[in-house]
This record gives C-alpha cells, structure tokens and sequence, in this order.
C-alpha cells in the first residue's frame, strides 16, 4: 500500500473524500507508530495528529493523513480541532496512548463519543487503573503483594513516612498526570530525608498525594493483556534489563518472557475484579528474594508495545477490534526470547547511570558502559526501525539527535564532566 500522506496545519481541517478507519493521536510516540503499522498493514486507512511537526508516525508508509493540531492537549482550541478532525476524516475508532491524552478523553468522553467509538477503558474501571492508591489497595483485597508504604500530602507528613518505612525509598504521585496543569508527574528515589522532603513537594505542589514507598531492587517484569467481556484474548510478559531513569523508568532494554506463573495469575485476577477492559500493562518488580510487588497499572498502549507485536501479539489490531466491536482474534502463544532496544534511550540510560554513580539501583559506571557496549553484540530489534517502512527511524533519529546533542545531552556531558574533574582532584 502507498502513502498518500497529507500533513494538514490548517485550523479548519477540509472533510475528505474517504473514510478512515482509525485515528491516532499521540503520534510523536512509538506506540502511535507501531498502531500505524499494524493496522495500516492489514488494509486499514489511518490518520494521525500530534501538536508538533516531524512526529516519526508522520513519516510511516501506513499514515495516510496527518494532522497537526495547533493547540496544546487538554485546552478547548484542541478539543474543537480534534471534533474537526473526527467529522472531515469520519474516523471509526479513536486510539490514544498517553496520560495527558487519556486524561482529556475522560473530561469530554461523552461528548466525543457522539463522533467515534474510544479505544479505551469505561469508568470507574479507567478512573481505578489510573490511580496507583486505588488499584493498589484492590491489589491488597485480592492478595496480590503491594510495596510497603503510606501516603503522604504535604512535607510535614515526611518524618513519620521516614520512620516507617526508613531510606531508601520511592516517592510516587498517586496519579501521573495533574489535569489542570496539565504536567506529568514522575516518581522519584530519594535516599536522604532532604531529597525526600524536596520530591514530596515538588510532587505536592498542585495539590496532589503521593504514595511514599519501600525500595525494591530485584527485576522488574510487565504483563499485558487484551480483556473484554469477561474474556482475556490476549496475554504477553517482558522484563527489563535497563531503563531511563535507571530505577523503574521507561524500559529501553527488554526481553520477551513467558507470562510468569506467580504474577500471571495475580495480574489477571486483578484485571477481571476491576473489569478493566481493552489493554491494559501491569508493571511489577522483585524485592532481593525474588517476591513480586505490583507497581502500577497502564490503561494504554505502552511506549514497548511493538516488542509484543514481533512476538506475535498485534494488541494494537487487537484493541482496534475491540473498539469496533469486530469479533477478537484469541491469541493462545508468542515467540520468547526475542530482544528489543531503544538505542537513544539506552544512551541516555548509561549517561544518568555515570551521573547517578553509587545511588540505589544504579549500575557502576564501568559495568554499565560495558553492558551499553556488549548490547550491540546481542541480536535484537531496534525501536522505529523496521525495513519494510525505513523513514521513521530516519525522523525518530534525526528528533533525537536534535534534541539531545543540541540540548539536553550536552548539558548532562558538561555535569559529568564536572564530575570527573572532581572525582580526579579529589585523589590527588
């Protein structure tokens, strides 16, 4: 199938001649890409809209029309724009893969949905999966393992969470997205009581909660599933070797596993009791004895949603039957073993790793610039790249390297040099 891609910036999109069968927003993210090309591949029509130029599914074979929304997500202009891009593109299914995003779906459902079938989750079950206090405390009920911890509001609750649960320990906002100020929140390991009192404000400032919890070091694994109508069709694990951050971040290095027989059934469980329906991704991690705690749950396709797909579950195409009410192909097996990397991510990974050096969790810097190196001599598939559709790794790369070596990544060279220069003084 060729690309008849037409990138539109007009504040008005024109309706077009041909109905589309899907529209995907988040289109700077890989997960956007990877639903482009499952479904386009399969004969779908697709069109994308991100609030920026040069996103990587722009430039996929399988995008057909691209819209690039002149409004921030979350404002009113956005919303006029979307319902402008739903009427002129007549799309069936609108998929999305971001907090922010999902956030503001959950604002205007209602409304939207007079337009368009939604490729998520229906309340209370959304609304419990995106709060990690509320899932947690179900987990608890069922029997599933939750890290040791309490809630904290406010900097003055940070001495008794200390004296509980000691250093050192994970500050997490409940939820992950603050709507109203429409900014991300990050979780963060703290090892002294200033770093906690600090995260816990930063974390606090709009008025939220955060869950102050126990460090936990072993392996982290995630499980995802496509579940519907009382059903699961679909079932796939993976755990990660590094991510950015080092602890507990964005995976950028991951290996297909099959679905491990503890937290398998614990997943699952937790799954059907919130009737949590389309895809859904538990993350967990290990303590040093190996028992597994959940850590959160992902209402969305996550950002390492293609590794599933190479190993044979498309949960993309399975989330687009889902939504369009098509009959869901049942997915009994995948491939294991199989490896997957995301290159700038991994960079970035061994970069935090040198400036983050004898912190909790976080590999020596030379291990860590070894494992970097000894990774290339490891088959696996490269996030973006894929031959059949070349271009999106080409803008992917190009964003990259636009955004770390012009900015980011040479402000974090010059602190470790800084720090090396230090650490070379300081022996002499």
């Amino acid at each position: 199938m060729e690309s008849n891609q037409v990138i539109t910036r007009d504040s008005q999109p024109a309706r077009d001649q041909v109905t589309y069968d899907a529209l995907v927003l988040d289109a700077g993210l890989p997960q956007s890409l990877m639903t482009a090309r499952s479904l386009g591949s399969r004969g779908l029509r697709v069109a994308a809209l991100e609030t920026f130029a040069g996103a990587p599914t722009f430039s996929s074979r399988w995008c057909q029309k691209a819209f690039v929304c002149p409004a921030d997500v979350g404002t009113q202009d956005y919303l006029t724009y979307l319902e402008q891009v739903l009427d002129c593109t007549g799309a069936r299914v609108l998929i999305t893969s971001s907090d922010g995003t999902i956030a503001f779906i959950r604002r205007h459902r209602e409304q939207l949905e007079q337009k368009v079938r939604i490729a998520l989750a229906r309340e209370p079950a959304l609304g419990i999966a995106m709060n990690k206090e509320q899932t947690q405390e179900i987990a608890k009920q069922l029997g599933v393992g939750v890290p040791r911890g309490v809630e904290v509001k406010t900097v003055s609750e940070v001495e008794a969470a200390l004296h509980e649960i000691g250093l050192p320990a994970v500050v997490k906002p409940v939820e992950s997205w603050d709507e109203q100020h429409r900014t991300s929140m990050k979780s963060v390991l703290v090892t002294t009581p200033d770093e906690a009192r600090r995260a816990v404000e930063k974390l606090t400032r709009f008025g939220g909660a955060t869950l102050f919890q126990q460090f936990l070091s072993g392996e982290r694994e995630s499980l995802g599933f496509l579940y519907a109508n009382g059903q699961v069709y679909a079932r796939f694990a993976q755990w990660t070797k590094r991510s950015t951050p080092p602890l507990g971040g964005t995976s950028v290095l991951h290996q297909r596993i099959a679905v491990p027989p503890d937290i398998g059934p614990q997943a699952e469980r937790l799954v059907r009791e919130i009737d949590l329906e389309g895809y859904c991704q538990l993350e967990f991690r290990r303590d040093a004895v190996g028992k597994p705690y959940l850590m959160e749950i992902n209402p969305r396709l996550n950002l390492t949603i293609e590794n599933a797909v190479y190993a044979g579950v498309d949960f993309p195409y399975l989330l687009y039957q889902w939504a369009s009410g098509d009959q869901i192909k049942v997915v009994n097996n995948y491939r294991v073993g199989g490896w997957m990397r995301d290159l700038g991510g991994d960079m970035m990974t061994t970069i935090q790793a040198l400036q983050q050096r004898g912190r909790p969790g976080v590999t020596p810097p030379a291990k860590a610039i070894l494992n970097f190196c000894a990774s290339f001599f490891t088959p696996m598939r490269y996030a973006y790249v894929d031959w059949k559709d070349p271009l999106p790794a080409v803008i992917a790369t190009a964003n990259f390297t636009g955004s770390w070596v012009g900015g980011a990544l040479m402000k974090r060279l010059s602190r470790l040099r800084c720090w090396l220069s230090q650490s070379f003084r300081g022996r002499r």
